[in-house]
C-alpha cells in the first residue's frame, strides 16, 4: 500500500541542492553576488570588478539574479543617469554560504 509520499533515494543529490548549484554555478552568477557583498555597485563598477565579462552577459545575469529575488536594480536619475545594483535580503542571506565555500576552496582546491 502506497502512502502517497515519494521516497528519496539517499544516494541521489537533494533536488534543492542540485537546483542551487545549477543556478549559482552558472557562469558569473556567484561572482556577481560575491562582488555585491561589499555593497551596491553600478553596472560599470560591476563590469570592472568581475573582469572579462561582456556587457550583454552581465546584463543577462543581472536580470536573472533580479528575477530570482537576489539583486535589486535602482535607476538613479542624473545627469548622468546611472543604475545601481545591490543584494536583497535573500541575496545577503547567501553570503555566509559563499564565505564558507570560499574558505573551503582555499583549503582544499589548488587555485590557478
Amino acid at each position: 500500500m502506497s502512502s502517497g509520499v515519494e521516497q528519496h533515494d539517499p544516494r541521489a543529490c537533494d533536488g534543492a541542492l542540485a537546483k542551487a548549484f545549477t543556478f549559482l554555478g552558472k557562469r558569473w552568477n556567484g561572482v556577481i553576488l560575491a562582488t555585491l557583498m561589499s555593497g551596491p555597485a553600478t553596472f560599470s563598477g560591476l563590469r570592472r570588478s568581475v573582469g572579462s565579462i561582456s556587457d550583454s552577459v552581465l546584463s543577462d545575469r543581472l536580470v536573472e539574479l533580479a528575477g530570482a529575488g537576489l539583486v535589486t536594480r535602482e535607476v538613479c536619475e542624473g545627469p548622468p543617469v546611472s543604475v545601481t545594483y545591490q543584494l536583497t535580503e535573500a541575496g545577503q542571506s547567501l553570503m555566509p554560504v559563499l564565505d564558507e565555500l570560499a574558505d573551503w576552496a582555499r583549503m582544499h582546491l589548488t587555485l590557478q
